[in-house]
C-alpha cells in the first residue's frame, strides 16, 4: 500500500425502504479536517486524471456505479515513491479511499455506466490559486497504461 493511503470499509445498512451508508465522520481515524464536499461524475471510457494536490487530502467514495482509482506516489521522501496502485470502489465494493498530498490519482468507470464520486477534501477549492496540478493521463513518466483515449 502506498504510504499514507488508507481504506475504510463502509457499512451499508439496508431495509425495505432502501439503504444508508455512512462515509466519513469527524471521529474516524481517517478524518483530518473538513474543506468541502462535492460530487463528480465520470463518463465511461474517460479518465479524470492524472492530478495531485500539495495541500489537500482527498477522501473518495463512489456512491453510484463502479470505478477504478489509480494512484502513483511521486513524493521524493516516501518509502513507496514510484509505486502504482489500483483500487476498485463503488456499489460492488463500498469503501472510502484516503489519498494523501502529492500522490497522483485518476479515476475511470468500470463498465459502461458513469460513476458518481463523492469527495470530502480537507481544503475548500480556491478559485484564485487552485491546489490542483495536472499531468496527462498518457504521460510516459508514469508507469501505467489506462487503455482509454479520453482524459483530462
Amino acid at each position: 500500500m502506498i504510504e499514507g493511503v488508507k481504506i475504510k470499509k463502509l457499512k451499508v445498512v439496508s431495509d425495505d425502504r432502501g439503504f444508508l451508508m455512512e462515509m466519513l465522520r469527524n471521529d474516524d481515524e481517517l478524518f483530518e479536517r473538513f474543506g468541502q464536499v462535492y460530487l463528480s461524475v465520470c463518463k465511461p471510457n474517460v479518465v479524470k486524471g492524472w492530478h495531485y494536490h500539495k495541500k489537500q487530502v482527498d477522501h473518495f467514495v463512489v456512491v453510484k456505479g463502479n470505478a477504478k482509482v489509480v494512484l502513483y506516489d511521486l513524493r521524493e521522501n516516501s518509502s513507496t515513491k514510484g509505486k502504482v496502485e489500483e483500487h476498485f470502489l463503488g456499489e460492488k465494493n463500498p469503501i472510502l479511499l484516503k489519498i494523501p498530498t502529492n500522490v497522483l490519482h485518476g479515476i475511470t468507470p468500470v463498465g459502461n455506466e458513469p460513476c458518481y464520486l463523492i469527495n470530502v477534501p480537507t481544503e475548500k477549492y480556491d478559485y484564485k490559486t487552485p491546489d490542483e496540478f495536472r499531468i496527462s493521463h498518457k504521460s510516459k513518466d508514469i508507469p501505467y497504461e489506462w487503455g482509454v483515449e479520453k482524459g483530462g
